[in-house]
């Protein structure tokens, strides 16, 4: 039920029935991929004129805020000039203190950190937002989590620690990793003008990354430039491979929970996908989606 959150937001008193709630996350999915003639078909089919009007809401709300949950950011990483944090800077979660927003989408939000100890360091820490940790939702956050921690690679972000909020602050886990300060790949290649051989030199090194990424079991799935940061570092660029929100396993489970991936479901970016994966069917993608994408990628570079 993965806008109720919001219509709650919305009503007077702030309360709904499970089962009113069922009905209205019921009619709101099978609504939402239906061309707008056939969707006023099923509405003219239902008998509760107030659930309708819940679902119009939602898909109102849905246009102006599309739902980023698979890329835990909104695209290139910034966030939203109207973002409703429920942390502000100051405020702590565990031995973090809040600094900025990095990045928010429909499910989860990135912020900017400060860790005080043991060790002091900036961090990234992403945390799943109130009231939508659903089972789909949590079983997913937890597979990013454990694959971030099963790399180990000079050109993927690393991830530092794991933990959940206070009860007060709804017990929601989060994970800490390292902050990239950089910009996606191909605006740093043409903000500074780079040479055909210097980009073939940082795509080399985004391909042992990925390369380290498959000899662990794990396939990214979403392979794009707001998806591998570049930052300068003692005078040298460093390409870095992050988001593994919709990584898949090949050989072992990320998690005891199963994870289903529903057919027709779209996971990735379309733009950048390969046909197999873009086609939605039940036939599971491997190495070679991500092979796709790196070529898509280095079409733009070059």
């Amino acid at each position: 039920m993965r806008h109720l959150v919001e219509f709650r937001n919305l009503k007077p008193d702030g309360t709904l029935m499970s089962e009113y709630e069922d009905r209205i996350d019921e009619l709101f999915e099978q609504a939402l991929d239906l061309p707008p003639d056939d969707r006023e078909a099923l509405f003219a089919r239902q008998a509760d004129g107030a659930v309708v009007e819940a679902v119009r809401r939602l898909i109102a709300r849905d246009a102006q805020m599309p739902d980023q949950f698979l890329a835990g950011t909104v695209p290139g990483g910034v966030a939203s000039e109207h973002s409703n944090s429920e942390f502000s800077a100051g405020d702590r979660i565990g031995h973090y203190v809040i600094r900025e927003v990095l990045g928010e989408g429909g499910f989860a939000v990135v912020y900017l950190a400060d860790q005080t100890e043991p060790v002091k360091r900036r961090v990234a820490l992403k945390l799943i937002k109130p009231g939508m940790d659903s089972k789909q939702v949590m079983v997913r956050f937890e597979a990013e989590r454990q694959a971030l921690a099963m790399m180990d690679h000079p050109n993927v972000a690393r991830i530092f620690d794991a933990g959940v909020t206070p009860p007060e602050a709804g017990s929601r886990p989060y994970f800490v990793m390292e902050h990239v300060a950089g910009v996606p790949i191909t605006e740093h290649c043409d903000t500074h003008r780079l040479s055909i051989d210097v980009r073939l030199n940082l795509f080399m090194q985004v391909c042992h990354a990925v390369q380290h990424a498959h000899q662990k079991g794990i396939i990214h799935r979403d392979f794009k430039p707001t998806n591998i940061l570049v930052s300068v570092r003692d005078g040298e660029a460093v390409p870095k491979v992050i988001d593994f929100g919709v990584a898949k396993a090949i050989h072992q489970k990320l998690t005891e929970n199963t994870l289903f991936t529903e057919q027709g479901q779209l996971i990735g970016t379309p733009e950048y996908m390969s046909p197999e994966q873009a086609e939605m069917t039940a036939l599971d993608v491997d190495t070679r989606s991500d092979i796709y994408s790196l070529g898509v990628l280095l079409y733009q570079l070059l």
